[in-house]
């Protein structure tokens, strides 16, 4: 299975800790008075249906293809130390099982276990936080180990707000090394390297209004090519670009908020994306919430991928000899929509919640235009609980 499959990277973990996730409301710094244990269980499929019939290859049965099933229980310890200080530590533990294709949809070479892959991920980070004031630095840590690939990262991030509250600016740095294997070939040993910055600002606008935009830029050298496609070269090189803007509204007569946000992001590989979210919070009862969302995602190919040839003499290979060349689906231009409900009950220090996502992902929903031919749709059903008590 390629490094790059699994749901979850360190260096998605690094960009998580600096992009502010939860919008928060601009305030004055402190510790968290309370700390707090949070446990959370997420299980992951995807799946195709194997419907496209490629040069050279047996006809397609229409029957469902199982890929990649994740098992990841995870646990978030927050701890205040003094008014001043506070920690956090997480860590996760992947269960990976299934297979990927070796070039585009095709199930060539990419059956399920005992012919498929199994294989464990360890993570954990830990971040420090001293408060201030009208602020606060962070300094993190994070490692992840798996079979055939090892990362470790440290991240610094820094907050500051005016004096009337109102406005707090956001800086992070993060660099992330990469050590990359594989199973197929026990000579595999290379290296990657990412650095990358985020600035960002988040503004009041009223009392039931605020907003955040954040801009992000990362650069990776190395080793980018995925050892378990079939011929894949890509550039030892990539960089990458982000904006993001989000929106929290509060509606007083319903008691609810809607959280909106817009991405975009570009690399030097080519791949140019848009990702636009919603969700709903809606309170009812006493204690309870319920946020249904809605996700669209729009990506360009990368301009080293190919579609696939009509040729049997050149498929699944890409005409010519490129210096770089894909048939990585992930590469292919395409769209995407993933819907998503979340139960959550709040009762004194205790929170549980649970969430479900299904995610369809299909080459004639790419923005504005068809996407790469000769794919066939791809779908995921995520489902998450958690449970945390503040102390």
């Amino acid at each position: 299975m390629a490094a790059t499959d699994r749901p979850l990277r360190i260096g998605s973990i690094v960009a998580a800790a600096l992009s502010v996730t939860a919008l928060p409301a601009a305030h004055a710094e402190s510790a968290p008075e309370k700390g707090s244990i949070a446990l959370k269980y997420l299980y992951y499929r995807d799946f195709q249906k194997n419907d496209t019939q490629y040069p050279g290859e047996p006809k397609p049965d229409g029957a469902k293809f199982d890929r990649i099933t994740v098992k990841a229980p995870s646990v978030l310890l927050v701890v205040p130390i003094g008014s001043d200080w506070s920690v956090e530590a997480g860590a996760t533990v992947d269960d990976v099982s299934g297979a990927t294709p070796r070039y585009y949809s095709s199930v060539s070479g990419a059956t399920k276990a005992p012919g498929g892959m199994s294989d464990k991920r360890n993570a954990g980070d830990v971040k420090v936080t001293r408060h201030f004031s009208r602020g606060a630095v962070a300094v993190g840590v994070a490692t992840s180990s798996e079979n055939d690939y090892d990362s470790s990262a440290v991240s610094l991030e820094g907050r500051y707000a005016t004096e009337d509250n109102n406005t707090t600016f956001h800086l992070g740095a993060a660099a992330t090394r990469d050590k990359i294997g594989s199973t197929d070939d026990p000579a595999l040993d290379e290296r990657r390297r990412t650095n990358e910055v985020m600035a960002g600002v988040t503004q009041v606008l009223g009392a039931n209004d605020i907003v955040q935009v954040n801009l992000g830029y990362r650069h990776g050298a190395g080793y980018f090519n995925d050892p378990y496609k079939s011929a894949d070269r890509r550039p030892d090189e990539r960089n990458q670009g982000t904006l993001l803007a989000r929106w929290n509204h509060h509606v007083v007569p319903l008691g609810s908020t809607l959280r909106s946000s817009y991405r975009f992001y570009k690399d030097s590989f080519g791949i140019a994306a848009h990702t636009v979210e919603a969700a709903w919070v809606q309170p009812f009862a006493e204690w309870w919430s319920v946020t249904p969302s809605l996700r669209y995602y729009s990506q360009g190919a990368a301009k080293f991928y190919c579609d696939p040839s009509s040729d049997p003499a050149v498929f699944p290979f890409c005409p010519g000899s490129p210096t770089f060349a894909t048939t990585d689906q992930r590469m292919s231009a395409f769209g995407a929509v993933t819907l998503g409900i979340k139960l959550q009950l709040r009762w004194e220090d205790w929170t549980g919640d649970v969430k479900y996502e299904r995610y369809t992902q299909k080459s004639d929903w790419k923005l504005g235009g068809s996407g790469s031919p000769g794919i066939d749709p791809l779908y995921a059903d995520m489902v998450q609980v958690g449970v945390s008590k503040a102390f």
